[in-house]
């Protein structure tokens, strides 16, 4: 009796046979890295700083429930997510995941007053990272960090790494000190256009060392407040980025929204719309409306997904816009909230199901 077994993405031969066998991307995994494993890629005298334990700060609001599940710890103590086959374990072999974009890692130091030591952690990260995980897995892809303090060094950055194959993305926090589409931040743009990488926004410091208060409003007092905002800081950075011209200026970056939310975005194409048609002299570069500005060219994550009451409105809130299109399925494993894929995916067409949980990513991530 013959047994014929599957073939894994790294024994078939075409890329047309590997997009073909990828069932389901993962666009937000976060693999836990400590800064005493890495800081030997640092020169000094960042290694110096780096052993005394020299980071960003943290708003300090209290979660009850943590952010990590505490099912995934390692048998050993060890943070969940901090061992690749720990990972695969866990997330990747359970749940069919094909492909894993390693989102987790220090892109909180943009958060830190020392630009230069901010960029130098960064790239002993990206070293690292490239060095001992990308290897262990053909699943892993990485999306490489940069320090958002000086965009001259991210963009060196990003074009000292970017052309590795197991890199498909660039992540930064979206915690900054302006917001996102002002000019002094088009370097990194430019370099994650030449290089063919998506440019990811994910949440995280906002509100500590030198960027801006989590809220429009101030600082807020509860864990909760903090994370049920976090979509207006992205809408204002998405706003910017429209009507500074970053999609015209480059015409080939990709923007993804990571762990932003998800329904806001409709209401506030409608609202960036009407006032477009009244405004639009101040925006001469803007020739088409926001709306249709953003096709093609901003994509969202799924995690975490809104629960309205009754699950056939969140069906009609995705056709309000094109979200078969825009959609990338994200886990945010092994955080608290995050989703499995037939969770995001259950009572939504078969087409539907495919874009979301892999054809999206393919071809954004050029898999």
């Amino acid at each position: 009796m013959s047994t014929t077994l599957t073939p894994t993405l790294s024994q078939l031969e075409t890329p047309a046979a590997k997009a073909q066998a990828i069932r389901c991307v993962d666009c937000d995994v976060h693999q836990s890295v400590g800064l005493g494993q890495f800081r030997e890629y640092m020169p000094q005298p960042f290694k110096r700083m780096a052993e005394s334990g020299c980071a960003p700060g943290h708003l300090g609001l209290y979660n009850p429930i943590g952010v990590t599940r505490p099912d995934t710890i390692e048998a050993d103590g060890k943070p969940a997510a901090s061992k690749p086959d720990g990972l695969a374990r866990m997330l990747l072999e359970p749940y069919g995941i094909d492909v894993a974009l390693l989102t987790g890692g220090v892109y909180g130091f943009s958060s830190h007053p020392d630009p230069d030591y901010a960029a130098a952690v960064c790239s002993a990260y990206n070293t690292y990272m490239i060095e001992h995980w990308l290897p262990k897995d053909p699943r892993f892809r990485l999306a490489i960090n940069v320090a958002t303090q000086d965009p001259l060094l991210a963009a060196q950055e990003i074009e000292r790494v970017g052309a590795h194959p197991g890199v498909s993305a660039v992540v930064i926090s979206s915690a900054t000190q302006h917001p996102l589409g002002q000019r002094t931040y088009h370097p990194m743009y430019a370099a994650a256009e030449k290089m063919g990488l998506p440019f990811c926004l994910h949440p995280g410091h906002e509100g500590t060392g030198i960027t801006n208060a989590p809220t429009a409003a101030g600082y807020p007092t509860r864990y909760l407040e903090w994370h049920t905002g976090i979509s207006c800081t992205f809408q204002a950075h998405l706003v910017s980025m429209v009507c500074e011209g970053v999609f015209q200026k480059f015409p080939e970056l990709k923007i993804v929204l990571v762990e932003g939310g998800i329904s806001w975005l409709a209401p506030l194409l409608w609202r960036f719309d009407k006032n477009w048609k009244a405004l639009r002299s101040t925006v001469p570069w803007l020739t088409r409306p926001p709306s249709e500005t953003i096709q093609g060219r901003v994509f969202m994550t799924t995690q975490p997904i809104e629960e309205p009451p009754e699950h056939g409105q969140l069906k009609q809130l995705f056709e309000m816009f094109d979200a078969e299109k825009m959609l990338l399925y994200s886990s945010d494993f092994p955080h608290w909230d995050g989703d499995t894929p037939d969770y995001v995916v259950r009572g939504f067409s078969e087409t539907f199901k495919r874009r979301v949980l892999a054809e999206n990513a393919i071809e954004l991530f050029g898999l």
